[in-house]
C-alpha cells in the first residue's frame, strides 16, 4: 500500500519486514513508561485492540538531546528515517514546558510533522500529555507507593501531598504531578530514574487511567489493530 506524503513522494508500507508501529518520545522517562507498558504480556488485551508486534529496540526511540520543545520543533527530522519501516507512528510529548503553545497547537504541529515525514493522517497520532507524563502514573495503587518508597497507603500518600500543596483536595490526581513524584522521591532519598517509571508501567492497571492523552493512544491502537472476531 502506498502512502503519499504532502511533499508528493510515495512511501511503501507493504513490504517484507515492515514494523507495526513506531513510538517517538521526548525523554528517557517517557521511554521507560512506554517500554514497561508495551512490553507487558497481553498488552493488546489491556488496550482492547488486536495483537501487534513491539520490540523496544526497533519501535521505541527517544529524541535524544531535544526534550519536549526540541521534539515539537524537529519531530519530522527524527521521524523520516522510519517512514518506510513502520506502518503507523505515534509521537508522545508533554504539554507543559517553557514557551508551550498549549495542547491543541502542539497536536497540530506534531501531526504536520508526521504527515510531512511520510504517514497519512489516519496512520499516525500525536499524543500530548497535560500537563506531564507523571499524570499517567498517579493511580490508587499500592505499586505507586512501593516504587516511590512510601511506607503507607495511597490515601496517606495523597494526604501528605495535599498538605504540602502538590494535590488539591477533591481532585483525582495531583495538579503538579511531576513535582509530586519528585517530592516523594526526595523525602525517601531515592534518585529519580527512568527505571522507576518503567517498573510502574509494568504493574499499574491501565483500566484505571482516565487521562485523555492515554485514551487517545488507546483509541488509535484500537483503530490500527482491530480485534478480529473468532
Amino acid at each position: 500500500m502506498a502512502v503519499r506524503a504532502q511533499s508528493g513522494r510515495s512511501v511503501r508500507h507493504g513490504g517484507t519486514g515492515v514494523r507495526d508501529c513506531l513510538f517517538l518520545v521526548a525523554d528517557k522517562n517517557m521511554e521507560g513508561v512506554l517500554k514497561g507498558f508495551l512490553s507487558r504480556p497481553g498488552v493488546h488485551a489491556s488496550l482492547g485492540c488486536g495483537p501487534f508486534n513491539f520490540d523496544p529496540r526497533r519501535d521505541l526511540h527517544v529524541a535524544h538531546g531535544q526534550n519536549d520543545p526540541g521534539l515539537y520543533t524537529r519531530a519530522n527530522e527524527f521521524l523520516q528515517p522510519y517512514a518506510q519501516s513502520h506502518r503507523h507512528a505515534t509521537v508522545v510529548i508533554d504539554e507543559e514546558w517553557d514557551g508551550t503553545p498549549g495542547v491543541d497547537e502542539i497536536e497540530r504541529r506534531l501531526t504536520g510533522h508526521l504527515i510531512q515525514a511520510g504517514w497519512q493522517q489516519e496512520s499516525c497520532c500525536a499524543v500530548v500529555i497535560a500537563p506531564e507524563l507523571e499524570n499517567w502514573i498517579w493511580q490508587d495503587s499500592p505499586h505507586v507507593c512501593e516504587q516511590l518508597g512510601f511506607e503507607g497507603s495511597y490515601a496517606e500518600l495523597r494526604g501528605q501531598l495535599e498538605r504540602k500543596g502538590y494535590w488539591r483536595s477533591g481532585e483525582a490526581k495531583p495538579h503538579r504531578p511531576k513535582e509530586a513524584v519528585e517530592e516523594v522521591l526526595r523525602i525517601n532519598k531515592i534518585p529519580r530514574s527512568s527505571a522507576i517509571y518503567r517498573d510502574l508501567a509494568t504493574r499499574i492497571k491501565t483500566s484505571r487511567c482516565t487521562d485523555s492523552a492515554f485514551l487517545k493512544l488507546r483509541d488509535a491502537m484500537r483503530r490500527w489493530f482491530p480485534v478480529v472476531p473468532s
